[in-house]
């Protein structure tokens, strides 16, 4: 019988895992699909010769996540490459703001836009230097952090703290203006922000934004050579020197819970899994609450309020083989990673509008990712695996372009979505189309077809925004991994600090277990319940 068992293989089900292999207890693994990553995969299913993330590519958080880095997974092969420049904003007019790990290139690029420009993002980087690390361990620690938080409050008190509490909790689009003379960084804030579902006027984005443009400025925002599987192969080889499984193929559907506590799972062949320690869920927080554990296990406050659980927009993916580098009309785009695609800040706004309206934005915002200008191992020399997604509302009420989109996703609406984003492509790229050596199309649907937790096609496990975060989320009251399931841990995105790969929910749910380890009586009970199961006894 394991200690404790993790229900998903994702980042943050395998982070979990880990640690308390570490920890010395035994742990085993369940996976519904067949290979374990979660929304960390790649293939070559696009062009054999071509490797294509499926979902993430791109890990600012992960190269800035204590907890990735104490596990030390580049002794287990894992290696980090970056694109010359980390990010690009172009315009249709040739303009283009550039984030690159050089403060100096950065700022540059934003003069060229208004002098003094680059200053002002000085300035900002001057502030994130000097908070960062309580930042980042407030971040990647569980809520409330007590440490970080007591040093962020003194800050608060002092220094002009409470000045930069207020810029924090600013719309991206008024924080851009009060900083920002041009739109060049402007843009950076803005673009970044809507990496999560947070509209350039929407209260918080501006801190969000923010804090990615500030981690890309440090970090960069960098690809595992490879393709993005190789994260979790790491994490894998890892927790299998500890003598840890996972078995994929092995959904699971039911948390079983004995006289008050989670005492095992229950796998969709019928097989019980007894754990004697744990039960860690890295699963969504719709999935557990009345789906894997069922509501007569559960306060009515937490069934309630997950009736007002938000979830953050779907998203829309387009796979490509390129016989050539993309040709744009902004010539630093070509060297950037990741390139933000939109006219403007106005044109962000009008797109998160459409979404809030529930209609399928016309002129999609658009990121774009260049992976071989990122890792040089993704495709032939002279040609680029890329991709491009953009958000669309979880339902549907019209579209605001001409392709009468509804929302089934069949193959006509399908291809007639890619079709629109490879022509926002070709606005700041002519002649974009006519390197397409192959595409996939990688729907709302589909995407949920491939990771459960994706609901809708929702990346980020959740809502961004300020009413779903920290206390609040997933609900008001529940901002820890505990859940009210004694022996039952939350180790999702769902959970506190939210979506991104850094793996901070696996590790405050491993490390809440740790805390929290089951009482010794309940062993022989999970062993008979064990039996029970094995011998075709129904279990109570």
């Amino acid at each position: 019988m394991p200690d404790a068992v993790v229900i998903g293989a994702g980042p943050n089900g395998l982070v979990a895992a880990n640690l308390l292999a570490d920890a010395g207890w035994s742990v085993t693994v369940l996976e519904e699909q067949p290979e374990p990553g979660g929304a960390v995969r790649h293939d070559r299913e696009v062009d054999p010769d071509f490797v294509n993330d499926l979902f993430s590519s791109f890990y600012p958080l992960a190269a800035a996540s204590p907890v990735l880095r104490q596990l030390r997974l580049h002794e287990h092969g894992l290696r980090w490459s970056h694109a010359p420049s980390v990010l690009a904003h172009p315009l249709t007019d040739g303009r283009c703001a550039v984030l690159n790990r050089r403060v100096d290139v950065t700022a540059g690029s934003l003069d060229r836009f208004a002098a003094g420009d680059g200053d002002a993002w000085r300035r900002l980087h001057d502030v994130w230097e000097d908070v960062r690390p309580d930042i980042l361990e407030a971040l990647f620690t569980p809520f409330p952090p007590i440490r970080s938080g007591a040093r962020l409050a003194y800050r608060l008190r002092t220094g002009g703290g409470l000045r930069l509490a207020r810029s924090l909790v600013l719309p991206a689009r008024r924080l851009g203006e009060e900083e920002f003379v041009g739109e060049g960084g402007r843009l950076l804030i803005a673009g970044n922000a809507l990496h999560a579902d947070l509209a350039p006027e929407a209260a918080g984005s501006g801190g969000f934004g923010w804090l990615m443009s500030m981690l890309g400025q440090t970090y960069g925002f960098p690809v595992p050579v490879g393709g993005a599987g190789e994260l979790v192969r790491a994490l894998v080889a890892r927790l299998e020197t500890r003598g840890a499984n996972v078995q994929c193929g092995r959904r699971v559907d039911e948390v079983v819970v004995r006289g008050g506590r989670a005492v095992a799972v229950r796998t969709a062949d019928g097989e019980t899994v007894p754990a004697a320690r744990a039960v860690l869920a890295d699963v969504s927080a719709p999935a557990l609450y009345g789906g894997l554990v069922a509501p007569e296990h559960l306060p009515a406050q937490v069934m309630d309020d997950l009736r007002r659980f938000q979830w953050d927009f779907s998203t829309f993916k387009v796979d490509w083989a390129l016989d050539g580098r993309v040709p744009w009309r902004a010539e630093e785009a070509a060297h950037a990673g990741t390139v933000h695609l939109a006219d403007g800040v106005d044109e962000l706004t009008r797109f998160a509008a459409q979404n809030a309206m529930g209609q399928v934005p016309d002129r999609p915002f658009l990121l774009f990712g260049q992976m071989t200008t990122s890792d040089a191992s993704r495709s032939p020399v002279g040609t680029e695996s890329a991709w491009a997604y953009t958000h669309v509302p979880q339902r549907i009420r019209g579209d605001a372009g001409d392709d009468n989109l509804t929302g089934a996703w069949d193959q006509r609406e399908q291809e007639a979505m890619a079709d629109r984003v490879e022509q926002q492509v070709e606005r700041f790229a002519p002649g974009f189309r006519s390197l397409i050596r192959a595409r996939r199309v990688l729907a709302p649907t589909t995407l949920q077809t491939l990771d459960r937790n994706l609901h809708g096609g929702a990346i980020n496990g959740g809502t961004a925004s300020m009413h779903q975060q920290l206390i609040f989320r997933p609900t008001p009251g529940t901002g820890r991994a505990e859940t009210p399931v004694p022996g039952l841990f939350l180790a999702s995105a769902a959970a506190h600090p939210g979506g991104g790969v850094h793996g901070a929910p696996g590790a405050n749910a491993a490390r809440a277990a740790l805390r929290r380890r089951a009482p010794a009586p309940l062993a022989a009970a999970q062993r008979m319940l064990a039996r029970r199961d094995r011998t075709g006894r129904k279990n109570p």
